[in-house]
């Protein structure tokens, strides 16, 4: 058999590997939130941007898709707007909504359970990245040659309008995976503490391991890991300008006949800056699109 007729047979298989290595690279990325501003006036537009990327770096944007989308809430106040009426499928941005009320706001976005095939060997390594190194190794060493996992997203980000007042930042929404702010990071100066609360069906999430990413505005991430305690709350300082974002995952096997594994996702985006003359937008901290 000549090289290229070879090559004629495996290239199939080969581009089923390729299609399962980047299905399961796009699982195993985050999906956050982002406002072009973060500090905005009445009237001003919201435009509200999906990203898909590894440790805070965009690597992706997501159009609005109304199939995928579970619920997108916007909460100001006592005000509760349904985005799922507002927003239009592929949209890009996903909404560009005029803000009619002042103070804090607060977007919620829950994606619908979508899932993911792949081999063994690449679940595993998966699962290791993640920090489950015994998960990964008793999915290594098992006899089955291909894994399936049920995902599903929840993403939130605050931004302020006019004034920073208002208690949206703390607002518990009931996800099944959730962060809560525990602290008002408009009220925060240099070297103040901060803290969230990680919760999972309602409870604190002792144990649960947060990255916290900070894209300062000279495009650079500054990383952290963080334990959650026995209450679920984890604590960290407000070292630089910039936008933050929480994220979680917890992944776990299931007994569910659809898949293997199941696992949840949680971010959370928010300012920190001292002035709101600082460059707070979308562009400006390298999200555009340079990066």
């Amino acid at each position: 058999m000549t090289n290229h007729h070879y090559m004629k047979k495996k290239l199939p298989f080969i581009l089923l590997i390729l299609a399962a290595v980047i299905g399961l690279a796009a699982t195993t990325h985050d999906y956050f939130l982002l406002p072009e501003n973060f500090f905005m006036h009445k009237g001003d537009k919201l435009n509200l941007h999906l990203l898909g990327g590894e440790q805070f770096v965009k690597s992706e944007e997501v159009g609005y898709q109304s199939k995928k989308t579970a619920s997108f809430m916007l909460y100001q106040g006592s005000k509760k707007i349904d985005l799922l009426h507002v927003a239009k499928d592929s949209a890009v941005p996903l909404i560009d909504y005029t803000m009619v009320n002042t103070g804090q706001g607060l977007i919620d976005m829950t994606r619908g359970t979508e899932y993911i095939d792949a081999s063994r060997d690449s679940y595993s390594d998966y699962l290791t990245q993640s920090g489950l190194d015994k998960l990964g190794e008793k999915v290594k060493n098992g006899s089955q040659f291909r894994i399936k996992e049920k995902y599903t997203r929840y993403m939130k980000t605050l931004f302020a309008v006019d004034d920073h007042d208002g208690g949206i930042y703390d607002k518990d929404l009931k996800d099944v995976y959730e962060i809560i702010l525990k602290d008002n990071p408009y009220k925060k100066k240099y070297g103040d503490d901060m803290s969230a609360l990680i919760k999972f069906m309602g409870k604190g999430e002792s144990g649960a391991t947060v990255n916290l990413y900070i894209k300062s505005i000279s495009g650079n991430v500054y990383a952290q890991t963080l334990v959650a305690d026995k209450k679920g709350e984890v604590t960290f300082t407000m070292s630089r300008e910039g936008i933050y974002m929480l994220r979680s995952v917890r992944i776990e096997p299931t007994k569910d006949k659809d898949a293997d594994f199941q696992s949840w996702w949680a971010s959370f985006t928010f300012p920190f800056s001292s002035s709101d003359e600082v460059p707070n937008t979308y562009k400006e901290f390298g999200f555009g699109n340079v990066h």
